[in-house]
C-alpha cells in the first residue's frame, strides 16, 4: 500500500520534514548571492539531489612509502620472517623479541629459533615453502621451558653466521629490541601460528621465504577451558544427582535373582533420565520397573527422580501394571508438560510363573526360556508417559523356573547408523548366549552391544533370573493350596490343613501356632465378607512363610479399631499384630487376595 499521499497528514510528518530540510541546508553547496533590494523575482527552489561528501583538504595518502619494518614492529602479534630452505632469520619484530629474546639475522631457524622447533612449526614451514600455501596451527602453548631454551639459543646466535648474506631490501636489519616493561611485554600462553609464503630480499634478488605470524589467543583458550570446566561440574552434579536418585541397593526377592547397571553417556554428553527399580510387593510378588525421560541434564534427572518416587508409591497400592502407568501418565503431565518419558512396569508372581507387564512407549522385554529361546514381549504398548488421553492395557509372558528376562533403555540398542530393530535383534543374539549371574549378564550384554565409556547415550540394564532349584534349595521352597467351598466346616478344615502343612515343613512350634492362627483369621474374614470361590494357599521360601486367601469379592479389607462391645472387626488387627507384614489386592479375574507374611528364624531350614 502507498502511503505517500497521506504522509503530510500523519502526526509528526511536518517536524521530520523540517529536520531533513535543515540537514540538507547544512550539507549543501553555498547558496547564490541574494538579489538586490529592489528585485521582485524570488530565488528559484534548488533541486533535491544526493548529499555530496566534503572535498578532501589535500591529496589522499598512499601506502607506497610505508616502512614494512615500522609497521610490523608496532603489531602486537609475534612476527618472524625467514628465507631459504634452512629458514634463516630475516626479521623478528619487537613483540617476538620481547617474548623469546632478540635474534640475529642470517642464523638458521633450527638453531636460532628453537621455540619454533619445540612448537612443531619447522615441518609446517617446510610445507609452506614447497607448496607456497599458508598453513595454520591453533592454540599452541608457549611455556616457560620454551622461553628458557630460547635464551640459550640467543647467546649462541648473537652474531650472524660467517659468510651469510641476509636479504635486507624489504625487511631491513633491526637493532636488538629494548627491554619492555612488565605490562607491555608479551606473555607466555596460547598462540595461533600462521605461516604464509612471501618473497624476501631486493627486487633483483628475491628469495622464497615464510612469514610466521602468531596471535595471542590465551584469553579465548582460558575462557573455553573455564566453560568446559563449568560443563564438567554441571555434568558431575547431574550424574551425582541421578545416581543418588537410583536405588543404592536393589531389593532381592526370595524367588528371583536381580541385578542392574547404569552407565552415563560419554564425558562430553549431558546426563540423561534413565532409571530402574525393583519393588517387593509382598506375598512373593515383585515389581520391576525401567524408564527413560526424554531430554538431558539436571532437569531430566529431577523428573526421573519424581517419577521413580511416584512408581514406588503407586506400587504399594498393588495395582495392575496398566493402572500404575495410567496414574504415572497423569502425573508426568503435571510435573513437566514439555517432557515425556517411556516406561515398563512388570509384576512377577512365582505362584503363577508369569510376568504381567504394561509398556508406555518403551522397548520390549526379552525373555529367555530354559532351552535358550529368546522371545520379545508382544503388544500392548501405549504411548509415552505425559501424552495423556490413552488407556493402557496389560500383557502377560511366561517366566517359570530356569527363565531369564532383560529390561533395558534405548541407549543399549540405538545407533545413529542403523535401525533400532537391528539393535534389538543384536541384543537378542547376545542374550541367548549370555550365562552366569545377573550382574555378569549385565556386563556381558553391555560389552556385546559395544557400549564403552565414550558411548553417546545413557544405558540402563535390568536382568532378572527365576532359578530352577534342585536338591537342598528345592526343599526350602514349597507351595500348598486348599479349595474352600464355604459353610461352617471351612474354618476347621483350613486350620487342620494349615497345621498339617506347617508340621510337614518342620517349622518351630511358636511359628506353627502363629501360622495356624493367621490362616484361621483370614479364612474367617473371607467367609464373612467374601464370596466363593475361596482358596487358601501357603508358601514357604528360604526367608519367609506366606499365607494367602482369595475369594470372589473385590471389596478390600481395611484395618479399623473395634470397640469393646463389637463382636467383629478384630481379624485384620490380629493379623497386623502377629505377622511381619500384610496386605490385599484385587485379582485380575475379579475378586481379591488377602495375605500376610512371617519372617523365618535365622538359619531355619
Amino acid at each position: 500500500m502507498n502511503f505517500t499521499r497521506w504522509s503530510a497528514r500523519l502526526p509528526g510528518t511536518q517536524r521530520r520534514a523540517a529536520a531533513r530540510a535543515d540537514r540538507k541546508d547544512r550539507t549543501a553547496a553555498p547558496a547564490p548571492p541574494a538579489p538586490a533590494a529592489g528585485g521582485s523575482v524570488p530565488a528559484a527552489r534548488a533541486e533535491a539531489g544526493p548529499l555530496a561528501a566534503p572535498a578532501p583538504d589535500g591529496p589522499v595518502p598512499t601506502l607506497d612509502g610505508l616502512s614494512v619494518h615500522d609497521t610490523l614492529g608496532k603489531v602486537p602479534a609475534l612476527v618472524a620472517v625467514v628465507y631459504g630452505p634452512e629458514h634463516r632469520i630475516a626479521y623478528v619484530n619487537d613483540a617476538y623479541a620481547a617474548l623469546f629474546g632478540p635474534r640475529a639475522p642470517g642464523a638458521s631457524a633450527r638453531e636460532a629459533l628453537p621455540e619454533l622447533a619445540e612448537l612443531g612449526l619447522l615441518p609446517l614451514m617446510d610445507q609452506v615453502l614447497r607448496s607456497r600455501r599458508p598453513r595454520t596451527v591453533k592454540s599452541r602453548r608457549v611455556t616457560a621451558d620454551i622461553n628458557a631454551a630460547t635464551n640459550i639459543a640467543t647467546a649462541r646466535t648473537a652474531s650472524p653466521a660467517p659468510g651469510d648474506s641476509t636479504p635486507v631490501a624489504d625487511v631491513p636489519h633491526q637493532a636488538p629490541a629494548p627491554a619492555a616493561d612488565a605490562e607491555s611485554r608479551p606473555r607466555s600462553g596460547y598462540y595461533t601460528f600462521t605461516c604464509s609464503p612471501i618473497e624476501v630480499g631486493a627486487t633483483e634478488a628475491k628469495q622464497p621465504g615464510v612469514l610466521v605470524f602468531a596471535a595471542d589467543v590465551t584469553d579465548q583458550v582460558e575462557a573455553a577451558e573455564r566453560l568446559r570446566a563449568s560443563e564438567r561440574r554441571q555434568r558431575e552434579a547431574a550424574v551425582t544427582l541421578q545416581r543418588s536418585l537410583l536405588p543404592q541397593e536393589l531389593e532381592q526377592p526370595d524367588d528371583l535373582r536381580v541385578a542392574a547397571t547404569y552407565q552415563p553417556g560419554g564425558k562430553d554428553t549431558a546426563v540423561g533420565g534413565d532409571w530402574y527399580d525393583v519393588i517387593t510387593l509382598g506375598a512373593g510378588r515383585t515389581a520391576l520397573v525401567i524408564g527413560d525421560v526424554m531430554g538431558r541434564g539436571v532437569r531430566a534427572a529431577a523428573v526421573m527422580g519424581q517419577l521413580r518416587t511416584a512408581v514406588r508409591a503407586y506400587a504399594r497400592l498393588d495395582l495392575p501394571p496398566h493402572e500404575v502407568l495410567q496414574l504415572l501418565d497423569g502425573l508426568a503431565g503435571e510435573i513437566d508438560a514439555t517432557q515425556i518419558a517411556t516406561c515398563i512396569y512388570a509384576v512377577h508372581d512365582p505362584n503363577e510363573g508369569r510376568l504381567v507387564y504394561a509398556s508406555a512407549g518403551h522397548l520390549p522385554i526379552l525373555v529367555r526360556d530354559p532351552d535358550g529361546t529368546v522371545r520379545r514381549a508382544a503388544e500392548p504398548t501405549g504411548p509415552p508417559l505425559g501424552t495423556g488421553g490413552w488407556m493402557h492395557t496389560s500383557g502377560t509372558m511366561p517366566l517359570g523356573p530356569g527363565s531369564s528376562a532383560v529390561l533395558y533403555t534405548d541407549g543399549l540398542v540405538e545407533r545413529r547408523t542403523e535401525d533400532i530393530d537391528e539393535g534389538v535383534a543384536a541384543l537378542e543374539r547376545a542374550f541367548a548366549g549370555a550365562t552366569g549371574s545377573p550382574q555378569v549378564m549385565c556386563d556381558r550384554l553391555i560389552r556385546a552391544l559395544g557400549v564403552t565409556a565414550d558411548h553417546d547415550d545413557d544405558v540402563a540394564v535390568l536382568v532378572l533370573q527365576h532359578p530352577a532349584r534342585t536338591g537342598h534349595d528345592a526343599e526350602l521352597f514349597h507351595n500348598a493350596a486348599l479349595e474352600l467351598l464355604g459353610g461352617i466346616e471351612a474354618a476347621p478344615r483350613a486350620r487342620a490343613f494349615a497345621s498339617g502343612v506347617l508340621v510337614s515343613w518342620r517349622f518351630p512350634t511358636e511359628l506353627r501356632d502363629l501360622g495356624v492362627l493367621a490362616a484361621s483369621e483370614l479364612v474367617a474374614n473371607s467367609l464373612q465378607h467374601g464370596t466363593p470361590p475361596m482358596r487358601l494357599r501357603l508358601r514357604r521360601t528360604d526367608r519367609r512363610l506366606i499365607i494367602e486367601v482369595t475369594d470372589g469379592d473385590d471389596h478390600l479389607p481395611r484395618r479399623r479399631r473395634a470397640e469393646p462391645a463389637d463382636e467383629a472387626g478384630r481379624g485384620i488387627s490380629i493379623i497386623a499384630t502377629i505377622a511381619s507384614s500384610w496386605g490385599s489386592r484385587r485379582t485380575p479375574g475379579g475378586g481379591k487376595a488377602v495375605w500376610c507374611e512371617f519372617a523365618l528364624p535365622a538359619g531355619h531350614g
